[in-house]
């Protein structure tokens, strides 16, 4: 019986009752479509929404009790028809129902389906192996292209295994192959099918995917092997695993070796002059051990040793030749030696096992494993036999000996290895070197019980002891007691230490930030005193120089008196800008109403009086207080540059931008004006301080500086100071 189990979704009769007398079933609108279904979650389809969709049958098997898989245009879904009744592939059927989440995606149940005619089924999707694995391709007819490693005839359907970019799909063809299964195994094959999910039910999680093709035309030989693989050479056992320049991936190899131990319907295992190989294989033909044997099969790895998978075998006539076990060490095994021959290894028994289970043929068999070591390795010896002939119970836990098997052995993702099993040809695989020692269990109860008497008397001796102790045991809890006294004192010292080091700190901190705060006020004195010297000033000379020439021109030539009053009018205007900066400049920060956005923006108005030059002042992010000496210095940062732009740069629009990050805050003025070579200003000019300035305030600040300029590109001053994310002005 092949059900695979993404068919299966078991309902009860009550269910299937509340769903019938659904009130709403026939009032809300129905899905149309299997796409639909397929895009609802898990909950939504559990509330039995009404379905009424219209598609092809692609899929519907003999013993799937009704079952069927149903495509239309948009995908594919699985209708879960208990009537006992289902339609064929090809039919066009339409399908009346409520949806259910299901084991693994969402389907269709409690179905009416009517068959409506018929029609070829839809094409089948090229798509990779890696969609179909995934489980994405659900119920949509997908076409893929594998070798074919495993053929099962039979007289309904055919079982095929495929191998397909490293991962291996089992396809059931509906009708029996024409092609005989000898031709077929490591051809390269076209199938065309329904992909159907094999799932675990209880987890709802996907396990594998079987695609059923329900025509024999659906599985089509595109390129079968060149050669019969038993007319190819016979490669050496330790060779399916080595370079050979004739190599073609995907073809199966010919070897040819000694029988050292099979187990009928899983595997066999092989060994030549040049080593052992591990050989998965169906065939329930028992091998006997020491007959010569052939086998063709697909070389891989397990656990990083080469294995050959899906062989077929055909004794040899040949007289038979029992190989001989080597004998091997610990360290050969941990180098990669040694893998599926027969060897001979001493260890000594640790613990035992034993399992009795009844083989598919109906052998009642006991398994027993012992578990044995050898220098730091520990690892098992398995052998399989009926009950009378388990000669391996009878060796006492804790003897030596030197057993043979095949060494089987298990890699780790490192390459190295992880565990290691002896497989033992039969139970009389063993030889006993040395018996355990005299220290067995039955010794030890007799010495236990010889030590209890010993305890006894030790107990009464205790006991007398005990109360000489018990006055010595007063005298030491007081004692503790006064260290305890001690530790206490010793620990509330410690915290006033640790408090009055905290206000100490705080002091120190305070006394820090008003250094600070008095040099960035003496600076700032200092600038404006320069600043007062360069511009009022040099304002005020001017305009004694003209109101001199006036005098002196004003009886001669009274016109060009008149220029130079105009001139001197320009300069007290000029004066009077001059001087409302630097009142401005003066002003408290401290006021309640102080904004550091709305001061940058009354200076620019301030500045742009009587001039050329427009100022745009944004803040970007959320505007919040910082400290008075980051808000100071930025101002005054702004304002030098605002200076520079209206003194020198001939800008007709200038940019300025506060940027509130959660970290820092970012300063911008630019402007379009003429610019300037930075290397031209790299220090004071003719008693003028201001990009000196802008620089040692954002030193003073611990702030980034940036000043990007070039003639006739304008000129960009930033600043980037980092500050705290939550400052509170009332705890400055």
């Amino acid at each position: 019986m092949r059900k695979p189990h993404c068919i299966f979704v078991v309902f009860t009769l009550a269910v299937v009752g509340i769903a019938i007398t659904t009130p709403w079933l026939g009032a809300a609108q129905p899905l149309t479509n299997a796409a639909q279904v397929l895009s609802l979650s898990a909950e939504l389809a559990d509330q039995q929404l009404p379905v009424k969709v219209k598609g092809v049958v692609t899929a519907a098997e003999s013993d799937w009790d009704g079952r069927f898989f149903i495509q239309d245009e948009s995908s594919g879904v699985f209708v879960d028809n208990w009537a006992g009744e289902h339609p064929e592939p090809g039919d066009v059927v339409e399908v009346t129902g409520i949806t259910h989440s299901g084991a693994y995606a969402p389907v269709i149940t409690v179905p009416n389906w009517k068959k409506v005619g018929t029609a070829t089924l839809p094409e089948a999707r090229k798509v990779s192996v890696e969609q179909v694995m995934s489980g994405i391709m659900d119920g949509q007819r997908v076409e893929v292209v594998g070798v074919v490693r495993v053929v099962v005839p039979g007289s309904i359907t055919t079982d095929v295994d495929l191998a397909s970019g490293g991962y291996r799909l089992h396809v059931i063809v509906r009708r029996p192959i024409a092609i005989a299964d000898t031709d077929l195994i490591g051809a390269r094959v076209r199938v065309r099918g329904t992909a159907a999910a094999s799932f675990n039910a209880a987890l709802h999680q996907l396990v594998s995917v079987v695609i059923f093709a329900p025509l024999q035309s659906d599985l089509t030989v595109e390129e079968r092997e060149a050669l019969n693989p038993f007319d190819k050479p016979i490669l050496s056992l330790n060779g399916i695993a080595q370079y050979r320049r004739d190599m073609v991936p995907g073809e199966r190899v010919h070897v040819r070796g000694v029988v050292t131990l099979h187990r009928p319907g899983e595997d066999l295992f092989l060994e030549d002059e040049s080593g052992g190989l591990h050989i998965r294989s169906r065939q329930s033909d028992n091998c006997a051990i020491g007959q010569v044997v052939e086998a063709v099969g697909f070389p891989e790895f397990e656990h990083f040793l080469p294995v050959l998978q899906d062989a077929t075998i055909r004794p040899i006539k040949e007289s038979s030749a029992r190989i001989k076990p080597k004998r091997a060490t610990v360290e050969e095994i941990r180098a990669g030696l040694h893998h599926a021959e027969l060897i001979t290894l001493p260890a000594k028994v640790i613990d035992r096992n034993l399992r009795t289970w009844v083989r598919p043929d109906g052998r009642r068999l006991t398994r027993t494993a012992l578990l044995l070591q050898q220098d730091e390795l520990l690892f098992t010896a398995e052998a399989e036999a009926p009950a009378e002939e388990m000669h391996l119970s009878g060796i006492p836990i804790g003897s030596e000996i030197e057993v043979s098997g095949i060494c089987f052995a298990e890699n780790g993702l490192d390459k190295k290895l992880k565990s290691l099993q002896l497989l033992l040809p039969n139970t009389k695989s063993f030889q006993l070197l040395k018996q355990p020692s005299r220290w067995t269990p039955q010794h030890l109860l007799i010495g236990l019980g010889v030590l209890l008497i010993g305890s006894a008397i030790v107990a009464t001796w205790t006991v007398r002891v005990s109360r000489q102790n018990a006055v010595l045991g007063e005298l030491l809890s007081e004692r503790e007691k006064t260290q305890k006294e001690l530790q206490e004192a010793h620990d509330f010292l410690e915290h006033r230490v640790e408090e009055r080091t905290a206000q100490l700190e705080s002091q120190i901190t305070a006394r820090r930030e008003s250094e600070l705060q008095f040099k960035a006020v003496l600076s700032e004195r200092t600038r404006l005193a320069q600043e007062l010297h360069d511009t009022l000033e040099q304002t005020l000379t001017g305009v004694a120089l003209q109101l001199d020439t006036t005098s002196k021109l004003f009886q001669a030539r009274p016109e060009t008196a008149n220029r130079h009053l105009e001139l001197a009018r320009d300069l007290v205007a000029q004066g009077q800008v001059e001087v409302r900066r630097s009142v401005w400049d003066l002003r408290s920060r401290a006021l309640e109403q102080f904004n550091l956005p709305s001061a940058l923006a009354t200076s620019g108005e301030q500045f742009t009086a009587g001039a050329k030059t427009h100022f745009e002042v944004t803040a970007k992010g959320r505007v919040r207080p910082l400290r008075e000496t980051v808000e100071e210095n930025l101002l005054r940062i702004a304002q030098e540059a605002m200076t520079n732009v209206v003194k020198h740069s001939q800008a007709t629009i200038a940019e300025v931008e506060l940027d509130y990050g959660p970290n820092n805050v970012t300063l911008r003025v630019k402007d379009n004006g003429k610019g300037f070579q930075q290397s031209q200003c790299a220090g004071p000019t003719d008693g003028h301080f201001g990009l000196l300035g802008i620089s040692e305030r954002a030193k003073r600040l611990g702030a980034d500086l940036s000043i990007q300029s070039e003639p006739g590109g304008g000129t960009v001053v930033m600043v980037k100071v980092a500050v705290d994310r939550e400052f509170r002005p009332d705890k400055e």
